[in-house]
């Protein structure tokens, strides 16, 4: 869905000159990161409507990202993240303005609309080259996807699936995961679609799938589709980040304010109210 600036340093005859002179720019170009990345307050910070937070996402948005598309509730996933990133740059939900955006649109290069935007934007190299990112606010888990009254709907451990029939697309780390994490054999399909095909004929028992797909799934593909649960987490997955213009001011500080919700919990605890056992993911034992 779900960048780091890549420098080549030339070489002239003159190396130890040019060597100097990479060093100094490195060196001046640090200073001046750390020096944003510290100077977070309120009354610092660039935006494009002073005093003001400008947030983008889509148009719909849907739950369990932002709740019956309404970012301003702060209800939701990535509208529940967007006011505690808020609150960590010293803005209150008053200050902050919701606009909308397509998914693409966001990514092209040019001026944007807003001061960053969530719609579960995968951090990619490729994408790196037109825009910036935060450090991840979350890792996407696996989740195993099924249809209410299988075998295996009401599992609620890893231990129940071990002698389920279950599915994955060729070359994703779901085939590893079934194998690695559930014990269990998998059923392998050129891709997720062939998989789907295969659930809702009855050759195999569930599908594993990262939790943002298995939510569009049940929701729009499959009918009476159920996720069993979402996998343990593990250090593999799609990082998402909040997308902010190439080069924007605002990015070291944006990312500060990401590594600290981090760190005191409060991004786990937002993702196990919306992204858990109350959306329909828990996670299984």
């Amino acid at each position: 869905m779900k960048f780091t600036k890549t420098h080549k340093a030339a070489f002239a005859i003159a190396a130890t000159a040019a060597l100097l002179a990479a060093c100094g720019s490195t060196t001046a170009s640090t200073t001046a990161s750390a020096s944003a990345a510290s100077d977070c307050t309120k009354a610092s910070l660039t935006t494009l409507t002073a005093g003001k937070l400008t947030v983008a996402t889509g148009q719909p948005a849907y739950s369990p990202w932002v709740e019956d598309d309404k970012p301003e509730s702060g209800n939701g996933f990535e509208s529940a993240v967007a006011y505690a990133v808020a609150t960590k740059l010293g803005y209150a939900n008053a200050d902050v303005t919701w606009v909308r955006t397509t998914f693409d649109g966001a990514i092209t290069p040019g001026p944007k609309t807003f001061d960053f935007n969530l719609q579960q934007y995968t951090i990619t190299d490729d994408r790196k080259k037109a825009v910036d990112f935060s450090s991840p606010y979350y890792t996407t888990p696996q989740a195993v996807v099924s249809i209410k009254g299988s075998k295996i709907a009401s599992a609620t451990t890893l231990a129940e699936l071990k002698g389920a029939k279950l599915g994955a697309g060729v070359g994703t780390t779901a085939v590893d995961i079934i194998t690695s994490q559930i014990g269990a054999t998998p059923s392998v399909f050129n891709d997720n679609a062939a998989a789907v095909a295969a659930l809702k004929n009855g050759q195999i028992d569930g599908i594993v799938v990262d939790l943002p797909t298995a939510f569009y799934l049940t929701a729009a593909e499959i009918d009476n589709g159920v996720i069993v649960g979402q996998l343990p987490a593990t250090s593999t997955g799609d990082n998402f980040g909040l997308l902010l213009a190439k080069d924007s001011p605002l990015t070291a500080c944006v990312s500060k304010a990401v590594d600290a919700l981090k760190a005191d919990g409060t991004l786990a605890a937002l993702a196990d109210k919306w992204l858990g056992a109350s959306a329909g993911a828990p996670v299984l034992k």
